[in-house]
């Protein structure tokens, strides 16, 4: 029997986390191999084959205030985890972005359990802000290997000493297959001949009230220009539901909350549909440009995190999206903190709804875009590497 934990939080990693889930039972069973997948992680990955050890989704945290709520239950979550890891050590550690948690978990892992490799695969994108610094990362203090998603980020980490190797991004692997607008439409229950405005606010409890009040008023404004834009908000957690709704109700704007059991499943569709998304920055920013669908992003924190970053920190990066950031150019609009505005949205939303050439030049990005990322079967490839790892 062969076990690897696998260690993520937040709805994104969630989702990364699944896909190499399934992959890694795929690439077992091609080598005969009897495998146990332990995880902190989420539902997604529970329903790929894991046995979940503790439910981390709902704890991704941005900033100081926001981070206060968390702490004790993540300090009980790793006492449990220590325990359980203490009675059933695992043959290999993954570790997938989840920054502040995932470091501490590998740094005791290898004080604790020094001959078990360990594999970070999906870095927190520190490695963006670190390249222009010229500093290194903690993470080279525990980790055997790096699976890279990012060829900047194979690059940054092979040039002070790290074991990577480039896999490619996963994402890729889930934009292959995706029904056409007609079908997607069909399949949603959607007017085709209305557009469909997604918005994208929250996968963080935060999110909900920095967020998602002012993209509810850009959506009651688009849709009071146009009464025929259909409004779409998928959930990422369970939790969400009810707050979005109410968000939409109190903006005013006709339109629905897809349930978190349900968002995943009909993401493909959604992704099909829709003629622009309006939503935070993060993973789903490069999911959209590979579906092709036009974006605004943005975020905000609060005013005592945002001080703390730029005046304690010093922390400034040219771009926030993972789209930007790969172009290193701004493709895809973001309005950060004192910009993230309704009227600042709608000056950035409407040309990409109304505007045929600058629809045009977005998705000339995104084909750009698309070519730095690798080919499919990123997540086969990872599994592999990390079968590699412990296998005589």
């Amino acid at each position: 029997m062969v076990r690897v934990l696998i260690s993520t939080g937040e709805v994104s990693g969630d989702l990364q986390g699944s896909l190499l889930v399934s992959a890694l039972h795929r690439q077992a069973a091609r080598r005969g191999l009897s495998l146990e997948v332990m995880a902190l992680g989420g539902p997604r990955m529970e329903a790929a084959g894991a046995e979940l050890l503790a439910d981390t989704a709902p704890m991704g945290s941005i900033g100081l205030l926001e981070a206060l709520p968390l702490v004790l239950p993540t300090l009980r979550l790793q006492a449990r985890v220590n325990r359980e890891l203490t009675a059933r050590p695992p043959d290999a550690v993954v570790l997938i972005d989840y920054m502040g948690a995932n470091v501490r978990l590998g740094q005791r892992l290898r004080r604790t359990l020094p001959e078990i490799p360990i594999t970070y695969y999906i870095a927190p994108q520190e490695w963006a802000w670190r390249m222009n610094d010229g500093g290194t990362s903690s993470l080279l203090s525990f980790t055997d290997r790096i699976l890279a998603i990012f060829p900047e980020e194979a690059s940054f980490y092979a040039s002070h000493g790290a074991d990577v190797t480039w896999v490619g991004h996963p994402l890729l692997d889930l934009a292959a297959a995706r029904p056409d607008r007609s079908a997607a439409c069909q399949q949603l229950g959607l007017n085709p001949d209305a557009r469909l405005l997604l918005l994208l606010p929250a996968s963080r409890i935060q999110e909900l009230r920095y967020l998602m009040p002012v993209l509810a008023e850009v959506a009651a404004r688009l849709q009071a220009r146009d009464p025929s834009l259909q409004v779409i908000v998928p959930a990422g957690l369970s939790r969400f539901e009810e707050p979005l709704a109410q968000a939409l109700a109190a903006a005013g704007v006709q339109g629905r909350v897809i349930p978190a059991a349900d968002a995943d499943r009909l993401k493909p569709a959604l992704f099909s549909a829709a003629d622009l998304a309006l939503g935070k920055s993060g993973t789903v920013n490069l999911e959209l440009a590979l579906q092709g669908v036009p974006q605004v992003v943005g975020y905000r924190v609060s005013r005592l995190t945002a001080w703390v970053a730029r005046h304690v920190l010093r922390f400034k990066v040219d771009h926030i999206s993972p789209v930007n950031l790969l172009l290193n150019e701004r493709l895809v609009p973001e309005l950060l903190q004192d910009e993230f505005t309704v009227d600042a949205f709608m000056a950035q939303a409407l040309p990409l709804l109304e505007d045929g050439d600058c629809r045009a030049r977005m998705q000339d990005g995104y084909r750009r875009l698309r070519e730095t990322l690798g080919s499919p079967g990123v997540t086969d490839r990872a599994a592999a590497a990390i079968l590699d790892s412990i296998q005589p």
